[in-house]
């Protein structure tokens, strides 16, 4: 299993090297534009040598310790999707497409009954659900380091519980998910010589929901905590989107109204902004691995908690911006 972590992260690091110099067929640059926190051209392929990276790591524990992780629907999923997301950075296919892709792969997982098996209305909030993780990590990925940071947290923390659990190709899987996501972040870290892209974007958002519906089917961590693991970045999605809305914006449009947009934007830069949201990323995947074992009444408890705190760093962030001035 070491091994398998060992190539993931070394083909990762060395394929994300090479797409920062890569010409030609593999050269897909991400603009500046109004909703955007860079300042000049970067290759945006990283979402490449994640799938690479990763896909070769579990080759190796497939061959070498007979590890099968993923099934047939998922890799077929994740292939589809990334496919589609790949032809949208080169091409810009449109949000139908887009939509209508994320549509069939989830449901292909659904009825293929890769994931816990739903009916009625739960069908459509599971459905509904995955598609919004996958857009949610997308319009997140927004940073230098920060959707790669979140993978790294967010799935390290659900291979920690597996392994715990015993479920050893569960675990397998997540760490793979981190050892791609830190061998990205070799280039990816502030200041970012390579962005993933939503090829990368987009599939991490979608295992994302996987694992925190699987992790619940097999009582390895239940799904409001499984939500709290990657609560930075759902909470800031979902809030700022409800917003929008209530505020009778144009939502669909690129903007730069997300938190941690608004954190780099009042003076804290990258690399603080993202160093800071690390420590959230830690502390929401301690929390649920310190109250996975406690009683329902604990952990609703410990939600409300969080709940609590996240309230109080968005009114902290407003007041920031009112004032004009770095949090302190």
């Amino acid at each position: 299993m070491l091994l398998a972590l060992a190539i993931t992260f070394t083909v990762t690091g060395f394929m994300s090297w090479w797409l920062t110099t890569a010409r030609g067929y593999w050269l897909a640059l991400d603009i500046p534009n109004e909703r955007s926190l860079h300042t000049r051209p970067t290759p945006r392929t990283g979402g490449i040598a994640i799938l690479l990276g990763a896909g070769t790591g579990l080759l190796a524990a497939w061959l070498w310790n007979g590890y099968t992780v993923v099934s047939l629907p998922l890799t077929t999923a994740v292939l589809v999707l990334a496919l589609i997301a790949l032809l949208d950075d080169r091409h810009t296919l449109g949000a139908g497409p887009r939509l209508l892709t994320q549509i069939g792969v989830v449901s292909l997982l659904l009825f293929t009954q890769q994931l816990p098996v739903f009916s009625g209305l739960a069908l459509i909030v599971t459905l509904l659900f995955l598609v919004w993780m996958i857009n949610l990590y997308n319009f997140m990925d927004g940073m230098d380091g920060f959707a790669a940071g979140m993978a790294v947290f967010g799935f390290g923390t659900f291979a920690l519980l597996a392994w715990q659990a015993g479920h050893l190709e569960f675990a397998l899987g997540c760490a793979v998910i981190v050892a791609a996501a830190a061998g990205f972040l070799l280039l990816n870290f502030p200041p970012a010589r390579l962005f993933m892209g939503d090829t990368g974007s987009t599939v991490l958002g979608l295992l994302a929901g996987v694992v925190i519906l699987y992790a619940h089917s097999e009582a390895i961590l239940p799904v409001w905590l499984g939500l709290l693991v990657f609560s930075p970045f759902i909470v800031d999605a979902s809030v700022t989107l409800a917003s929008r809305i209530l505020r009778g914006e144009q939502f669909w449009k690129p903007h730069k109204t997300h938190y941690y947009q608004r954190l780099v934007q009042i003076g804290w830069g990258h690399k603080r902004t993202v160093l800071a949201e690390y420590v959230l990323m830690s502390a929401a995947g301690a929390t649920a691995v310190v109250a996975a074992d406690q009683s329902m009444a604990r952990q609703t408890v410990i939600i409300a908690g969080w709940a609590v705190l996240y309230v109080i760093l968005i009114y902290l962030i407003h007041r920031a911006e009112q004032h004009r001035e770095p949090l302190s």
